[in-house]
C-alpha cells in the first residue's frame, strides 16, 4: 500500500521508479487567452522549442488533456510560462469526450491533445484531425482509499477483491464511455478472473460481483476524489500516479489486472478483456499515455513548443507527478515526417513500442 506525499513533498524530489512496463523500453537507441500577433515560433525559436525572451515571442496554447494529466500538466506550466511568454488554457476531461471534442462537430480548436490511452489518437484521431502522435508516459491501476475508507486496516492485495464485493463497502469507477479509466477499471475486474501463469485470482461470480458492486457517480477519475474525501465512496478505481498528487492511499495491484506490464505476454493476457461502452468496443492493453497537435490547433507552433517541452525538460515533472515517463518519447516511425522539429528533437521514430503497435 501506497501513502501519498504532499505535491510540494514530491515536487523535492524524483520519487517514482518504472512500472517495469514501457518506461524501460525506449532508451538512447533509437480556447481561453488573448491571441498573440505572431503565434508561430519564428526567429525567436530554436529547433528544440526553445524561445528568446524579446517581446515578439509570446503566444497561446490551449490544451485539452485527460484529467489524470490535471496535477502534472498544471506543474508543466508553471515551467513552461516561466521560460516562454505565453497564455496557456487547459481543458481537462475524460480521454474519450477530449478526443470527441475535435472529432465529433463543431470540431472545437485545441493546440495539445494529450489522453490517457493513445489508441484514441491512432484509431480515433488520426489521419482526419491529426497527423502524427507521439507516447510519452505509462501508469497502472490502482485502488484509491482514505484511512476513514470501510476495511482501510484490513484490505490488502491478496484480499481487495473480498472487500470490494462485501455490501457495507461502495466502489466507484469513473464512465467508461468517456474515460479509459473507466473502461480500464472494468477490465481489471474482468482480468482477475483469468488465469495467468496458474490460478486466476479470483472465479468468474467474485468478477460480476466486483462489477456490480461498483457504480459511475462521475465521469472521469478525478472526479470521484472529492467523493473519496468526503465519505461518498470507500474505494476509487485510479492510476497509481494518484498517489503522488492526492491525499489518499493506494494499493497495488497484481500485474495480472493493472495493465502496466509492456512485455508480448502480459499484452495477450490483457487483451483477452474486452469493454463496450459508448458504442465502442474496447480492447485491454497495457496503459501507454499519448500527446498530439490536433489539425484544428488555431496555434499549432504553440503546441508543438509545448509537447517539446513536457518531452524533454518537463519529462522530471511528470515522473515526479506520479507518472512512469518513458526514457524517450516515441512517435510511429510511418507518420515521423509530419512530426515538428522541436518535437522530433525530443523523441524517437519507431514502428512498434513493446508489444504495442504505433
Amino acid at each position: 500500500m501506497t501513502k501519498q506525499r504532499s505535491r510540494r513533498d514530491v515536487l523535492g524530489a524524483l520519487g517514482v521508479a518504472g512500472l517495469g512496463g514501457l518506461a524501460g523500453c525506449v532508451g538512447t537507441d533509437g480556447g481561453s487567452g488573448a491571441k498573440s500577433a505572431t503565434d508561430s515560433t519564428g526567429s525567436g525559436s530554436s529547433s528544440t522549442g526553445e524561445a528568446s525572451a524579446s517581446s515578439d515571442s509570446s503566444g497561446t496554447v490551449q490544451l485539452f488533456h485527460a484529467g489524470s494529466l490535471t496535477a502534472a500538466f498544471d506543474d508543466l506550466e508553471d515551467g513552461f510560462t516561466e521560460r516562454y511568454d505565453a497564455a496557456v488554457s487547459q481543458e481537462s476531461a475524460g480521454s474519450v469526450r477530449s478526443t470527441k471534442k475535435i472529432t465529433q462537430p463543431p470540431h472545437r480548436a485545441a493546440d495539445v491533445l494529450a489522453v490517457a490511452d493513445f489508441r484514441l489518437l491512432r484509431d480515433d484521431l488520426l489521419p482526419d484531425y491529426g497527423d502524427w502522435y507521439a507516447i510519452f508516459s505509462t501508469n497502472a491501476m490502482t485502488l484509491a482509499y482514505t484511512d476513514d475508507s470501510a476495511y482501510a486496516d484490513e484490505i490488502t492485495p491478496d484480499n481487495w477483491w473480498d472487500v470490494l464485493t462485501r455490501d457495507d463497502v461502495s466502489v466507484a469507477h469513473s464512465d467508461p464511455a468517456v474515460d479509459p479509466n473507466g473502461y480500464r477499471s472494468l477490465m481489471s475486474m474482468d482480468l482477475g478472473a483469468i488465469p495467468f501463469r496458474g490460478d486466476a485470482l479470483y472465479d468468474d461470480a467474485t468478477a460480476r460481483s466486483l462489477k456490480d458492486n461498483a457504480h459511475v457517480p462521475a465521469s472521469d477519475e478525478v472526479a470521484l476524489l472529492s467523493q473519496l474525501h468526503s465519505g461518498k465512496i470507500d474505494y476509487a478505481w485510479e492510476y497509481q500516479s494518484t498517489s503522488a498528487t492526492h491525499d489518499v492511499n493506494t494499493l497495488d495491484l497484481q500485474h495480472a489486472v493493472d495493465l502496466s506490464k509492456a512485455t508480448s505476454a502480459y499484452a495477450d493476457h490483457y487483451a483477452k478483456a474486452t469493454v463496450n461502452a459508448g458504442g465502442t468496443t474496447y480492447t485491454g492493453a497495457p496503459i501507454a499515455y499519448g500527446i498530439t497537435v490536433p489539425n484544428t490547433a488555431e496555434h499549432p507552433d504553440w503546441g508543438a513548443k509545448w509537447i517539446a517541452y513536457a518531452l524533454g525538460d518537463g519529462a522530471d515533472v511528470v515522473a515526479r507527478d506520479g507518472f512512469s515517463a518513458l526514457d524517450t518519447a516515441v512517435v510511429p516511425a510511418s507518420s515521423s515526417d509530419a512530426v515538428p522539429d522541436a518535437v522530433m528533437a525530443e523523441a524517437k521514430a519507431k514502428s512498434s513500442l513493446g508489444p504495442l503497435s504505433l
